[in-house]
């Protein structure tokens, strides 16, 4: 893949936060189907906090149950790829009442809100929902 190929792959090119601590996991780039972080790039489902990546077991819009948001204890930005997409309903009432915010982005608005709560040391979970 070369360099023209590269500038379209990644939506961002530029650095996605103003964190210079080495120690957190932010984001640095992000495409439709993967997300670049210092330290590896994520190219199947995960959860993202500032400290932590966990590997999610979820490969679809219909695994993101009650069941599946327990492994989140922060806020949760749900990405759901290229697109926004919402789970079932009953996935946002869990949530809610374990007292933790849960919004559902598109990948770029997920990395850059991710970054930005990150960047004021808040407690913030990206999980990532690469389909299939």
């Amino acid at each position: 893949m070369g360099r023209a190929d590269d500038a379209v792959r990644y939506r961002s090119r530029m650095k996605l936060s103003s964190d210079t601590r080495p120690d957190v996991n932010a984001i640095l780039g992000y495409a439709a189907r993967e997300v670049r972080l210092r330290t590896r790039t994520l190219d199947r489902s995960a959860i993202v906090t500032a400290d932590r990546i966990v590997d999610w077991p979820v490969t679809s819009l219909a695994g993101v149950t009650p069941a599946a948001l327990d492994a989140v204890l922060e806020l949760v930005l749900l990405s759901t790829g290229g697109t926004q997409r919402f789970p079932e309903p009953d996935a946002f009432a869990h949530v809610q009442s374990r007292g933790v915010g849960f919004e559902v982005m598109e990948i770029g608005a997920a990395c850059r809100t991710y970054n930005v709560l990150l960047g004021e040391d808040r407690r913030v979970a990206l999980a990532l929902l690469f389909d299939g």
